[in-house]
């Protein structure tokens, strides 16, 4: 069962992919219609899940559900992981690279290596109160709150 976005209730799970580069207007207006249907069919075990999708940030693309109606199992996460695979070949895109990080500079998602994050921090690019989007926040009402938050806020306190 479709829930619209902004109508999940705050402990609803996510799940959050970050593309490595941001969606054109013509990819999310094609791919919109694909995650409604998505959430609409999503089941586990034959029970629907009362579950929505959203682009953010041009950048983010995330899977939600109301775990408290229906939990997620392990056949239905499969489902979504082979849902966001099916929609990289199409777009042409990565939704699972772990080694770009996504911060809030001047209004825009900015990626940077991992391996790049001690520099960036010690020329000041950088800091604890930098806007990071944690990809691990894993409830709606966190994402509502705290998303993007502090780096300094995030498992990259240890960077400051």
């Amino acid at each position: 069962m479709y829930i619209p976005f902004d109508k999940l209730p705050q402990h609803a799970r996510l799940w959050i992919y970050q593309a490595n580069r941001p969606l054109t207007a013509a990819e999310q207006a094609e791919i919109k219609p694909l995650l409604e249907r998505f959430a609409i069919d999503w089941s586990s075990h034959g029970k629907e899940l009362q579950a929505s999708a959203k682009l953010l940030h041009d950048q983010f693309l995330v899977l939600a559900n109301n775990e408290t109606a229906t939990a997620a199992s392990g056949c239905s996460i499969d489902t979504s992981v082979n849902f966001v695979r099916e929609l990289e070949q199409r777009l042409q895109l990565s939704f699972f690279d772990r080694t770009q990080l996504a911060f809030l500079k001047e209004g825009h998602v900015e990626l940077i290596p991992m391996q790049e994050l001690k520099d960036r921090v010690a020329a000041g690019d950088i800091d604890k109160h930098t806007l990071y989007f944690d990809t691990l926040v894993n409830t709606y009402g966190e994402l509502q709150q705290a998303w993007p938050r502090p780096a300094g806020a995030s498992w990259l306190s240890r960077y400051f």
